[in-house]
């Protein structure tokens, strides 16, 4: 991975400090770390202009945005199933034809280049911190195009897995615990709340992933334990036919917003914000549910969901409309997503961006488009490219946008 330089400056952006509010900020980036946020011009106040500079005059300055649920190896993947279900037992049960057609082709694309499309669409989105939903790989390391969280715990599920309390128990007192709970219309879906604390395994480290089939008392549960809960809501929709209520949602302090795989959302997290926010949602709640609220659930050490002196360089920027940042969040598209950096490092440009940052910076870039939407990004594209069409000659979609070079 090419090195930032030392010290670089974002001179002139609007940078969102709420959902509600925004202000003209210099920001100094110093290795893969925010070190100042001068609000104001930095010229007028330090009467010289930094050496390493980049322009964003016009630009909406966010947080890097956080992805709370992904399964990074299945986004190449059609949605499939023929629901709605009951639960996401008789999903998986139904899709689960590995030796079919498009299964097949699929899996037979090799595992670490599918990880690499999973991030890839995590970054187009505008997404720097990601929770996969499934082992940590090593390939997330070093080069990935986003940050991969590894402090956890996890299971599947209480259906799929088998020592559920094992896992929790084995998940350091710091870190969360996540686990699919909930997912389903039926009764036993609705009592896996209840299953899950007579385990032992409910307090205010559990992340609990969908939670579309608990009931009232359910829900409060999980609340009064001090839990918390990542919504999916196009995916809930595709497999349940349903998905939680916003009215519920917006009294819910501990949640979060996450993508979930292709095999079952409609795309991105982009798409699971507008989705949202056509469910009833309001534009601030899910401000938090991708930036803070995400970052407190996940605990994230590094001072992710803000842009911060010392907080970590996640950030992501976007035309500067009127309005708030909220508002900007929940009606950005990927068009709309022209600058992504991840550890202080350039990871996406927009041509126009790639314009305003020093060469080096960009020469290591590699094109890509997705669905006409043009964009040069730190991965190995070509190869990615050349590699998938040996499995899927007929054409690439990631997240069911088609790909190219």
């Amino acid at each position: 991975m090419d090195k930032a330089p030392t010290s670089i400056w974002l001179l002139g952006g609007m940078l969102a400090v709420s959902p509600t509010a925004a202000f003209r900020a210099d920001i100094e980036i110093s290795g893969d770390r925010v070190r100042r946020v001068v609000c104001g011009n930095l010229t007028e106040t330090s009467g010289s202009r930094p050496a390493t500079a980049v322009n964003l005059e016009g630009y909406l300055i966010l947080p890097g945005l956080i992805n709370a649920h992904d399964h990074l190896e299945f986004n190449l993947f059609p949605r499939l199933g023929r629901g709605p279900y009951s639960n996401s037992e008789e999903w998986a049960r139904d899709i689960y034809q590995p030796g079919c057609s498009p299964v097949r082709e699929h899996l037979a694309v090799p595992r670490a280049v599918r990880l690499w499309w999973g991030g890839l669409k995590n970054l187009l989105s505008g997404v720097t911190t990601v929770c996969h939903h499934n082992p940590y790989d090593p390939l997330f390391d070093a080069g990935f195009p986003v940050s991969v969280m590894q402090g956890y715990g996890w299971a599947h599920s209480i259906i799929f897995e088998r020592d559920v309390l094992g896992a929790f128990r084995a998940t350091h007192p710091d870190d969360p615990f996540v686990i699919h709970l909930g997912e389903g219309t039926d009764k036993h879906s609705q009592n896996e709340i209840f299953a899950l604390e007579r385990m032992g395994a409910l307090d205010c480290r559990t992340v609990l992933v969908h939670g579309v089939a608990f009931t009232e008392t359910g829900h409060a549960l999980w609340q009064q334990r001090g839990a918390a809960l990542v919504w999916c809501p196009t995916s809930n929709r595709f497999t349940l036919g349903t998905t939680l209520d916003a009215r519920w949602v917006s009294r819910f302090k501990r949640i979060a917003l996450g993508s979930d795989s292709a095999l079952t959302a409609r795309g991105n997290l982009l798409d699971e914000l507008h989705a949202a926010h056509d469910e009833g949602a309001t534009a601030e709640l899910i401000y938090g549910m991708v930036t803070e609220s995400a970052a407190e659930i996940l605990r994230l050490k590094k001072g992710e969901g803000q842009v911060l002196p010392g907080s970590i360089a996640n950030l992501t920027a976007i035309p500067w409309r009127a309005g708030t940042p909220a508002e900007a969040v929940v009606k950005m598209g990927t068009a709309d997503v022209e600058m992504v950096v991840v550890s202080g490092q350039l990871q996406l440009a927009s041509d126009e961006m790639a314009g305003r940052w020093p060469l080096p910076q960009i020469e290591a870039l590699e094109r890509i488009s997705i669905e006409g939407v043009e964009r040069r990004v730190r991965a190995p594209v070509s190869w990615l490219l050349s590699e998938t069409s040996k499995h899927l000659p007929e054409g690439i979609q990631l997240a069911g946008r088609r790909v190219a070079a």
